[in-house]
């Protein structure tokens, strides 16, 4: 099992919503980053454990936990003209953008602000805490995700 966090703007699609989805369940589509590309194409698997990160909102940080539940596969909004993901140099035949499912676990009592996370002298790998660390899908060491996690529950 691997430890990954995700990022989302909560107006878009947040915790919440994930939580209300019928099954609780939810595509992670959209990703049009080719880096984070290739984690939901070739590392994220079933099984894994998912921080979702808010983010551009009030207070930006780790609101909950999901799990993946389907493994990476074509994201069909890229193959969709009236989507805002659409690449019309994308075919079914050869699909340059991919998803994976996850579904609900918990949402945290309060969100496990950024600047906390920052300020954890322990926190060092995770791509938060670097500099350019902005991709949208990135690997969470499994000491980081503990010590994250254990942080966020006493939040």
């Amino acid at each position: 099992m691997a430890y990954w966090l995700f990022k989302t703007e909560p107006d878009a699609f947040g915790i919440d919503d994930l939580k209300t989805r019928p099954e609780q369940t939810e595509p992670w589509d959209g990703v049009r980053n080719y880096q984070a590309r290739n984690f939901l194409r070739d590392k994220v698997a079933i099984g894994d454990q998912v921080f979702i990160y808010h983010s551009s909102c009030k207070t930006v940080g780790i609101a909950g936990v999901a799990e993946v539940v389907k493994a990476g596969y074509p994201d069909e909004t890229q193959f969709n003209p009236e989507s805002n993901y659409y690449d019309p140099k994308s075919t079914p035949e050869n699909p340059r953008w991919f998803r994976v499912d996850v579904k609900f676990v918990e949402k945290f009592e309060s969100v496990l602000p950024l600047s906390v996370i920052k300020a954890m002298p322990t926190i060092t790998e995770i791509g938060l805490v670097k500099k350019g660390g902005r991709l949208s899908i990135m690997p969470v060491e499994e000491t980081e995700w503990q010590q994250l996690y254990t942080t966020a529950k006493m939040n």
